[in-house]
Formats: structure tokens, sequence, C-alpha cells
């Protein structure tokens, strides 16, 4: 049996560290097969000595964004535990402290991961962003709250958001109303990130004066699109051709945010994505910026991420 004490300055990071009902403790326990004991302002961390040198590095990184001023979730406690296992722990002091935008209800956006922060990052340095991830990475929720950001700085005119309508196993014709009301549907997450970084009347507002537009992709073509900050959605669902059409909309002051998750794509068999195409095509051309996003990047519910990798290994097995 090996102890390691770690000392905690102020006992608001003790209460915050251990979390609601000693959850966040609990996890490194369960992780690590150690025991956690709070002894005044020191932590006694015992059991197999390299498990307890784990543990300590886990509680140091979480000690990290706690003095940074980062609330500690499941989902921070999961992504120090996994920079744990590639030692990559130290990288953590790079995240915190990064504040994007501020919702309508005043709570900041941050990003949550690495892969996020290099993400926000690219998107800020370049003209034209590309980023392709699983589902819950954050891509198009970082990407409008860049472009809010950018529009309340005054640095664009207008937010223009679109994706393509297709289909994943339904048609469009089976649904009611006009094809504004047939596409609404396809736009929701987008309109609900909006709502959520300027409120429902500020973003009513917007749209009526003509700032703020989300539209199908279809609505797109023959235009040329200055001083706005663009975002492609679901971009794994455009033909090629459709994909090169957005790309050459860009006009003078603007930025273009492509995002997209090429594991579900649902184009017909034979079409094949432009979203993968774009990436590969566009990879070296200054200005523009690929992110690829993995499963450890997920800031939803646990099991999304273990969905992910079932998936994931679902289709290794499938190629060997």
């Amino acid at each position: 049996m090996f102890e390691q004490i770690i000392s905690v300055d102020r006992m608001e990071h003790a209460v915050s560290l251990f979390g609601s009902f000693d959850e966040n403790i609990r996890q490194i326990e369960q992780e690590y097969s150690v025991q956690v004991v709070s002894r005044g302002s020191d932590l006694k961390i015992s059991g197999e000595a390299d498990n307890v040198a784990k543990a300590t590095r886990a509680i140091n990184g979480l000690l990290t964004l706690i003095n940074k001023g980062e609330t500690l979730s499941e989902q921070n406690v999961r992504y120090v535990l996994s920079l744990v296992r590639e030692g990559a722990e130290d990288k953590l002091s790079a995240l915190s402290g990064d504040c994007i935008c501020i919702t309508a209800k005043g709570k900041p956006v941050k990003p949550k991961t690495l892969g996020q922060k290099k993400y926000v990052e690219a998107i800020r340095q370049n003209t034209i962003t590309l980023g392709a991830g699983p589902a819950g990475t954050g891509k198009t929720y970082l990407a409008v709250a860049a472009a809010v950001t950018a529009f309340r700085a005054k640095e664009v005119n207008r937010i223009i958001l679109t994706r393509p309508a297709v289909e994943a196993g339904e048609k469009l014709g089976f649904l009611p109303g006009d094809l504004q009301q047939k596409v609404d549907p396809y736009l929701r997450p987008l309109y609900d990130a909006l709502f959520d970084m300027l409120g429902a009347e500020a973003f009513a507002r917007y749209q009526e004066r003509g700032s703020i537009e989300v539209a199908p992709l279809a609505y797109m073509r023959g235009r040329t699109l200055d001083d706005s900050f663009i975002i492609l959605d679901e971009a794994q669902n455009t033909t090629k051709e459709q994909m090169k059409m957005f790309l050459t909309r860009l006009g003078f002051n603007s930025k273009m945010v492509v995002t997209g998750d090429v594991t579900q794509i649902d184009l017909p068999d034979g079409k094949k994505s432009g979203l993968l195409e774009a990436m590969k095509i566009l990879k070296n051309i200054p200005d523009i910026s690929v992110c690829r996003f993995t499963e450890k990047d997920v800031v939803r519910h646990r099991l999304v991420q273990e969905i992910i990798k079932a998936y994931e290994k679902n289709e290794e097995a499938k190629r060997k």
C-alpha cells in the first residue's frame, strides 16, 4: 500500500474538487482503484503505487481547472482522466479562461476540450474553417458563439446559417405547410443555438431586419456574401457540387465555418460527401483550416462517447 499527500490551499477548492455528494472523487477512486481521504487541508491518496501516481496527476489537473475559475462537472472529470491516460494533463492550463461569448442568460461559453480550443482558435485566425467530428463535440454551438461575438463587435454585418435539407430516412413532401415550414425542422438546431446566445426576442428582431438569416443551402446559389459570418451545418450531406457552390459564395470581409459528422452521411448511395472531398482538396491552402474532433471532445452525456466508440469499433471490425 502506497500513500501520497496533496495539500489544497483553500477549503472552497477542496469542496469544488469533491463535488456534490463527493461524486468527482468517487469517479477518481473508481478509475484508479485508490482511496482518497480528506484531512483538513490535506488529501491522502492510498493504493498501488502506479495507481496513486495517476490519481495524483488527475487531482492536480482538476485543481488546475479550479484555480482558473472553472466549475467542475462530470464531463470535466472524465476529460481530465482521458488526458492522464495519454500523459497530456499538463496541457490543461492552456484550456481554461478562454470565454468566446456570453449567452442571453449571462452564461459564458468556453471551449471544454483541447480539440474545441484548437477549433475556436482556427475560426479566429482563418477565413474558412472546416470542422468535422462526431455528435456532441460542440461544432455548431461554438461556431454560432463565434459568429455572435463577431456580430456584436461589428466585425460583420450579418450572420448567415445554412444546412442542406437532406432527409434522414424521411421525405420533405410528407411534412405539412409551405416550403419554409417544410425546411424549418432541418434548421431547428441552428435556431436553438441562436436563441441561446441572443434570446428569442433579440433573435426575432435581428431576423426581421435581415441581420440574421437561417435558410436551406439551396437559397445560397447565385449570391455573393460580403461582411458576413456564414455557417454551413451538417455539411456531410452536401454533394461535391453543392460544397463548391457554397464555398464560392465567400465575399469580402467574411468568414465561413463548415461543420459536419462524416459518420452520419444521409446522401443517396453512390453520392460522395462534399465535406469529405473539401477536407482533402483544401487542406494545404493558407487561411483555410481543417479541424478534426474525436470522441474525447464529446461534451454531452457520457453514453454519447460510449455509443460513438462502439460504432467505431463495429466499423473497424467490418473493414477487417
